[in-house]
């Protein structure tokens, strides 16, 4: 159970082969010709042989052939015989070689492979390499060089022209994964096998879809929480609803979505599949940006103005050396230096004076990357300025990135920059575009670590309410809100409104408009007016009772004539946002298919549609979330003081997006919804109008299963008394707990540590240490006993501190229905029932997510942890794999 379930598949020590007669080439598919040829190219480390499914005798005779890979290149209706012979033989793993299969037969083979438990990739599939291994189970071509980075693509041909660039230009793997449109083993299983390989380093991703957003999402962000991950997507599609019934629908498209998903799984995205390597390379050097500022330093001016006028276009800044740093390097330039903003070293540049220029770039803090351009000179040396880069290049502290123009006088100095593991680029515009990917991924990175409950610090909204107003809604089969009902939604949920009141006649309208003081909006109610302003059906700045009586009237017959068949309630009448100085905004929020809601923010009014402004992130949100959102958007630009006018409260539009978080996550009803405008000064915001579309929830949304992140799972926090009369807390794991998890586990004897962790270690490595800690609530649960401690800080107050007693978990297996435990307490408080509580807690947890099943490996000599097994209900039984173990099981 130490393995990964898909080590058979990927990582097999013995391989048996279907692919047609060994002795007549011409009876074999052109894939299979193939498969052997590579096979045979290079000795495979582990065990390989070969077998012919027409051969006579029993299952008995076919003992010798036990493999944990089996490799299926046959024609059509050959293959389910070969797959079965596979599992009956015990084969965990099988690739299907083939194409064109129909989707009836590709059913047909997962269920055979599903009924004998092996992991199959395929059908129609080109297959997979593992350079190390020395294993090419695929029709990919000759193996690649083996390396650290992994590709994983959903594309045959497109992963063979990437293996071909890539032989070309010394890019080197450790998985090359052709998936293909039918295979039973996908992405998110794939990314999971990757994410816990110790030869992968990085993993690139060529992708064109998914099937299961949850799990695509889980595995994501799971792999790009302990290596970079780089993915490159094709097509795009339009949104998700067929029929804009909000401005929020109107102006997102899924590929804004993807994008959004992406920046929140903390991975980079590239549109060209070079930009795969030089983003990967960039990932796997020392250091990470903390910002977006950029150094140039070049020896002209024209490629200096190129990288600065790309960095302007994507929102990277040039970063400018600090005042003191200037006057220290410029006495070492050359006369016709220049460090004001691209520090422009002259045509005469010297190795010395790109070296010193490096080094002051990398002592600025005001620097986050620095990005040296050579351009050929009739009287440079460019292998020696190159060489001045590399000699000195780990002095400086910071992402380094090398641009050496031109072709051949340059080819030199390109190797040996390239043999230091230095990015290098042909062009300006690339080098910065390699930049941003690496600032990105940082960013993204920031945005990973955040795991918000599905309610906010704010006050409680009234989720009830909300829910009784929406099942009356539906109750009259109606799926568009009128703007009241909207308001009164938003109201729940504690979103600051305009008050709003219907009036049915004129006389009403007359009437409300001297009670709320002029001057007034008036604007049509309808069910079925999506949008008011385009049918006439909104009135501004009304000033008197006589032009709300003539408003009223000549709106209604205007609406009537426009659409006769329109429902019309009344017209509703409110105030005029009193804010002079106001900005307007929108949020609004979208289904997408298949990643559910997604929250949108941008500048707001009635050219919404045209401005396109919009920013969008996945629910839940926090307050830092929420603060990226705004930022991401161009409408922040005038959020601050600008033309005399103060800046906005931008807390009061953070707290709006929490709420409408919160709704989200509560309302599983909400389709679309355009809260627009949104009117916000120095005193805070208002919502001047809302839409708002719902309907039925769908099946199985209890416990946000809408949600593509699932939020931290608050409600699972417990008090619980300790002997002595003292309390802990047990609560779900959060990313922050890193440092106090490391501090547990220093503090915990060599006798436990080697209990929990099979193993001597005095400390979890970073990795396991990330993985333990940012996790998938959907499919995995960690458990901490935490203390809180007062102790006095010598100044007349208190310090709290907090630290872990203990740590339960379990992680669902491949088959979705079982899972497995893991236990670990503090040598401190052991005996005080403290892991009793902590098992009881992870199997109830485990229980309410629908397994069957829960079981762990405890070590044989572990007399303590299999006491307390058996106390709680557990079977004890030995472990066939390994005798050391005995595997503890208990049905949920």
């Amino acid at each position: 159970m130490d393995h990964h379930f898909l080590t058979p598949l990927f990582s097999p020590s013995s391989v048996v082969v279907f692919a047609g007669p060994q002795d007549q080439p011409e009876q074999q598919t052109p894939l299979a010709r193939t498969l052997i040829r590579e096979l045979r190219a290079q000795p495979f480390e582990g065990n390989l042989s070969f077998l012919d499914i027409k051969l006579q005798g029993t299952l008995a005779d076919l003992v010798h052939s036990r493999a944990d890979l089996a490799l299926i290149a046959l024609p059509p209706d050959q293959i389910a015989e070969a797959l079965e012979i596979a599992g009956r033989i015990r084969c965990r793993g099988a690739v299907v070689l083939s194409n064109g299969l129909p989707t009836a037969q590709c059913n047909e083979l997962h269920a055979i492979a599903k009924r004998h438990g092996v992991h199959l990739l395929g059908p129609n599939t080109l297959g997979f390499q593992r350079p190390f291994l020395k294993l090419n189970a695929s029709a990919l071509g000759p193996l690649g060089g083996a390396g650290p980075l992994a590709l994983v693509s959903q594309s045959g041909a497109l992963t063979t022209s990437i293996l071909d660039w890539a032989s070309r230009n010394g890019v080197s793997f450790s998985s090359v994964v052709s998936l293909g449109p039918n295979t039973l083993v996908d992405l998110p299983q794939v990314l999971d096998f990757l994410a816990n390989d110790g030869a992968t380093q990085s993993i690139l991703v060529y992708m064109e879809g998914i099937h299961h957003a949850r799990r695509f999402m889980s595995a994501l962000r799971a792999a790009a929480y302990t290596k970079p991950v780089v993915v490159m997507k094709a097509g795009r599609r339009p949104a998700g609803s067929k029929v804009a019934l909000t401005h929020s629908a109107a102006i997102v498209g899924s590929d804004d979505v993807f994008e959004a998903v992406l920046r929140r799984a903390g991975v980079v995205r590239v549109r060209e599949f070079t930009q795969l390597f030089s983003a990967a390379k960039c990932l796997a050097s020392r250091y990470r940006p903390v910002g977006k500022r950029l150094a140039v330093i070049t020896n002209g001016g024209g490629p200096g103005v190129l990288a600065a006028d790309r960095a302007n276009e994507i929102g990277i800044d040039i970063a400018r050396l600090s005042a003191t740093l200037q006057t220290d390097l410029l006495p070492k330039l050359g006369p016709q230096a220049n460090a004001e903003s691209v520090i422009d070293l002259g045509e005469d540049a010297t190795p010395e004076q790109f070296r010193e220029s490096m080094l002051a770039c990398g002592r600025d803090t005001q620097v986050d990357g620095v990005l040296v351009i050579y351009s050929p000179k009739p009287d440079t040396d460019p292998a020696a300025i190159a060489k001045a880069v590399g000699e000195n290049h780990s002095r400086v502290s910071k992402p380094l990135l090398t641009c050496w123009m031109g072709d051949t006088r340059v080819r030199e100095a390109r190797e040996s920059l390239n043999d230091r593991s230095i990015p290098s680029f042909r062009t300006p515009e690339a080098a910065v575009d390699a930049f941003n990917n690496i600032a990105s991924f940082y960013q993204n990175q920031q945005l990973l670590q955040q795991t918000p409950s599905p309610l906010s610090s704010l006050a409680k909204p009234d989720t009830e309410g909300a829910r009784l107003l929406i099942e009356s809604v539906l109750a009259e089969r109606r799926k568009v809100l009128t703007e009241m009902e909207s308001k009164a939604l938003l109201a729940s949920f504690h979103i600051p409104v305009t008050r709003t009141m219907l009036a049915r006649t004129v006389n009403e309208a007359m009437l409300i408009a001297s009670q709320i003081g002029y001057p007034v909006a008036l604007k049509i109610d309808s069910p079925d007016i999506s949008h008011k302003s385009d049918v006439q059906g909104v009135a501004l700045n009304v000033m008197t009772a006589v032009q709300v009586r003539d408003t009223f009237t000549d709106m209604v017959h205007t609406v009537s004539r426009a659409l006769p068949k329109a429902r019309i309630n009344g017209v509703t009448i409110q105030p005029m946002a009193a804010k002079r100085r106001g900005r307007e905004i929108y949020i609004g929020m979208t289904t997408d298919e298949p990643f559910g809601p997604v929250i949108t923010f941008g500048a707001g009014g009635t050219m919404i549609e045209l401005i396109a402004d919009r920013a969008m992130e996945l629910p839940p949100l926090n307050q830092f979330l929420a603060h990226r959102l705004i930022e991401r958007a161009r409408v922040a630009e005038t959020l601050g003081e600008w033309r005399g006018h103060p800046a906005a409260n931008l807390e009061a539009i953070e707290q709006i997006l929490l709420r409408v978080s919160e709704m989200v996550c509560a309302l599983p009803q909400l389709r679309e919804m355009d809260i627009n405008p949104i009117i916000v000064d120095e005193q805070g915001a208002v919502a001047v109008d809302a839409r708002i579309v719902i309907d039925h929830a769908p099946t199985g949304t209890q416990d946000y299963s809408h949600l593509t992140i699932l939020p931290y799972p608050v409600v699972h926090e417990r008090e619980w008394p300790m002997k002595g009369g003292d309390l802990y807390t047990i609560r779900p794991i959060r990313p922050d707990d890193a440092d106090m998890l490391q501090t547990f586990v220093r503090s915990l004897s060599s006798e436990s540590r080697y209990f929990r962790f099979a193993s001597a270690i005095q400390e979890l490595p970073a990795r396991m240490l990330a993985r333990y800690t940012l996790i998938d609530y959907d499919r995995e649960m960690a458990l901490v006993a935490i203390h809180r401690d007062r102790q006095p800080d010598g100044e007349d107050g208190f310090i709290d501190t907090e630290k872990i007693l203990g740590v339960s978990r379990f992680i669902t297996n491949p088959d979705q229905t079982t899972c497995e435990f893991s236990l670990v307490v503090s040598d401190a408080v052991k005996g005080q029932g403290l892991g009793s509580r902590l098992m009881l807690s992870i199997i109830e947890f485990a229980r309410s997510k629908g397994l069957s099943q829960i079981e762990g490996l405890v070590l044989a000599n572990n007399p303590n942890m299999l006491r307390l097994m058996r106390s709680l209900g557990f079977h004890v039984g030995p472990f066939p794999e390994d005798t050391d173990f005995k595997l503890v099981t208990k049905a949920l």
